[in-house]
Formats: structure tokens, C-alpha cells, sequence
């Protein structure tokens, strides 16, 4: 009953692919790529959401963060 119970919340739940970079280039080593369930906050200088294993994962600056929120098909 659980298993299917997981399959039909997953038919309902969005998924985000998030890329957080550190500087203002993207595509260079320095960025960091998660897939999220949930967005917690979302401002200008801090980015704060649960990733796909219920961990908080948290970025703050005080010049303005760069990333990128986009749809995630699974």
C-alpha cells in the first residue's frame, strides 16, 4: 500500500533542477547542480530548498547569488 501510495503523491509533485553558480559565469567548474523538491526562499541574496533527499540546502551572499530554476521532468 505504501509503495503504491509514493507513485501516485509522485504523479502530483514538481521537481526542480537548480544550478547555483558562484561566479558570473556559467558552465565552469565552480558550479553546483541539484535537483529540488521544494523551494523554501527565494530571494536575491538567499536561496534556500529541501533537495530530492529531504536535505536543506541553504546559499546566502551579501552581493547577490547567481542561479539558475528550472523544470524538472524525472
Amino acid at each position: 500500500m505504501k509503495k503504491f501510495w509514493r507513485w501516485l503523491k509522485s504523479l502530483f509533485t514538481q521537481y526542480y533542477r537548480i544550478t547555483v553558480s558562484f561566479d558570473t559565469e556559467y558552465g565552469n567548474n565552480d558550479d553546483k547542480h541539484y535537483i529540488a523538491k521544494k523551494i523554501l526562499i527565494q530571494k536575491e541574496k538567499h536561496l534556500k530548498f529541501r533537495d530530492e533527499d529531504n536535505r536543506v540546502v541553504e546559499f546566502r551572499s551579501s552581493s547577490g547569488l547567481n542561479y539558475i530554476i528550472e523544470d524538472y521532468e524525472s
